[in-house]
Order: structure tokens, then sequence, then C-alpha cells
């Protein structure tokens, strides 16, 4: 990955429609997306029938049904994603999806996908790290809610993977500004070593593109089709229009970040004589004349002796006549 990965996430936010997938997909492309992701799950691998909804999902989507009822309504098939793989290549996008139990990763394994990213909810989930470092691919790790011990933990086990990047993350939907915490991704990357990114939960687009500025090489950023569609997560979700404000902004940050070598610029250069200064005659001098402060002075255009030279001309004598403001 020589540029910012951009992971455009669409989670569940097909809400079981393949065709919503797919019009997922088309947006993530129009935007200039890298990569478009989603979750692929069994709901009775995943949720018991005891478990809650998080308080960010009963404000979304009601407190009346559990949370496995609500998974199983935004469940699609093995064959579903099997076809929206195939889309994904028809239009010149990665596809990726996060598996969430061990029959999940095997299927994606069989569809041969590039990179398994596993979310932060399963950093602590020991036979699906297993599972996944058996396949030796490419791995993106969330590291949201984890300490550094248990994100250790979980790199150990994933060591075989071919490759490791790291995502920060802060699990909460939308994330408050103020537990952002973007210097955790230095962090990260002087503890493990690894490529770090940042996967974005804030409201708005300018959280992801500083993460860009201060080192993150990928980024993940919820999007949806509607704000206001039912569902867990649209409301956290950037919409189309935005998503391609936020991969236009972070390709002009990689830009302007450059190599880190600190010399003039081919548009500078021109621009060096225009706007530097030169030593000039403060008024007319007669040859014989000495130089001093009160008959030399330095003005612009800097296409004469630099002024950092003023010590060495200071009591020297004019070999000819000159005329104010003329180049010494």
């Amino acid at each position: 990955m020589d540029k910012v990965f951009i992971i455009a996430e669409a989670g569940v936010n097909h809400n079981g429609s393949v065709e919503s997938a797919e019009n997922l997909i088309d947006k993530a492309m129009e935007a200039g997306c890298d990569a478009v992701k989603f979750q692929t799950f069994k709901a009775e691998n995943v949720v018991s029938r005891f478990a809650e909804k998080a308080e960010y999902q009963k404000k979304r989507t009601g407190a009346e049904e559990n949370q496995l009822q609500m998974i199983k309504k935004l469940e699609l098939s093995f064959d579903d994603f099997a076809k929206m793989k195939k889309y994904c290549e028809d239009c010149g996008v990665m596809f990726l999806s996060s598996p969430f139990d061990v029959e999940s990763a095997d299927f994606l394994a069989s569809l041969d996908v590039e990179y398994f990213k596993i979310p932060s909810g399963e950093i602590v989930n020991l036979p699906l790290l297993r599972k996944i470092a058996s396949f030796r691919k490419k791995v993106i790790l969330s590291v949201g809610m984890a300490t550094l011990e248990e994100i250790e933990a979980a790199v150990k086990v994933l060591v075989d993977s071919r490759e490791i990047r790291l995502l920060h993350c802060t699990t909460e939907y939308p994330c408050p500004f103020s537990e952002v915490n973007l210097r955790a991704i230095q962090t990260l990357k002087n503890k493990f070593g690894f490529e770090v990114g940042y996967s974005d939960h804030t409201e708005g687009i300018e959280v992801a593109i500083a993460a860009v500025a201060l080192g993150a090489t990928v980024i993940e950023k919820h999007f949806t089709l509607d704000k206001n569609a039912d569902g867990p997560d649209h409301r956290a979700s950037l919409e189309p229009h935005e998503l391609k404000q936020m991969v236009s902004a972070i390709r002009n940050i990689e830009k302007a970040l450059g190599d880190g070598r600190k010399i003039p610029t081919e548009s500078e250069i021109k621009n060096i004589p225009i706007v530097r200064k030169s030593v000039v005659a403060k008024r007319d001098i007669k040859k014989g004349e000495i130089f001093s402060a009160e008959n030399l002075a330095t003005k612009r255009p800097g296409t004469g002796i630099s002024p950092m030279k003023w010590d060495e001309i200071m009591g020297t004598i004019a070999q000819r006549d000159y005329s104010e403001d003329e180049l010494i």
C-alpha cells in the first residue's frame, strides 16, 4: 500500500438487501475508495438469544427486539457475498468483509479475499483469531476497546499472517471527539512496528483527514445510502457525497505531506528572484565612496548580491557610480 488505503465500510447498511449492497459498492467506487467492506456472519453463531443491544443500537432500532433478532434481519447468505465479490471485481473496487465467526472466516477464505479485516469486538476471540491466522493472509486488525496487552496477545496469535496492519479505533457510534485520541496512532506504531491506520466512527470527515496527516496508512469509514434509513449504523455513517469529499481531501493531504526533504520546490524556484532582496544603492553613489548603511539598502528583486553578504560589503569602496535603487 503506497498510498493511503481507503475502506468504505458498508457494514450492514445494506439492511439485508443485495440490491442495496450493490448500490453501496457503486457509490464506494464513484467516491474513489480502494475497497468496500461488509460484515459476514451467521447470526446464531455470533449472538446468543440473551444478548442485549448496545445503547446506540436501542436508540436507532428500538428496545423491543434483542440483538439476535436485530442482527438476523441484517444477515446475507454466503451466496449473496459471492455475488457481491464478483460485483466488486466488475466495478474495479476491492471486496472486503469482516468475519464474525469461524464458519464465515472459512467461507471468506474460499473466496480468496486479499485481506482479512478483523473487527474490534473479535480481538479477544481466540478461536476466530487462530482460524484467520491459519490462512496466512494479510490481516487488518481493528483495536477499539483494547489495551496494549490485549493487542499484543492477538498479534502473537496472528504472527504467521503475511502482513499485519493495526487500525486505531474508538468503538462508540458516533464517537465523541474527546475520545478519539489520534496520538495513539504513533503509540501503536512505536510499540508494534506495524503500519497503523484509523477506523473512524466520528461524525463528519475531519478526524479521518487528520489521521492521515498523523501517519495513518489505512482509513476505514462507515457510509450509507441514507442516514435516515432504519438500522443500527446509518446515523453514524457518511452519505455518498460526504464519502467522496473525504476521499478527495485525503488524496490532497497525501500530496501535501511530501517526502520530508526541505528544499525549494519547483514552483518556489521561479519566485526566489521576485520575493527575495538584493543590496542596492540607497541614493546616488559616486565612484570612490565607501559603502555604508547610509548609502546602501536591501530591496527587491533578488537578482543581485544577497543581503546575507551585507557585512562583507560594508566599508568597501564603490568602483563606479551608482544611481538610486541600482543593484550593487
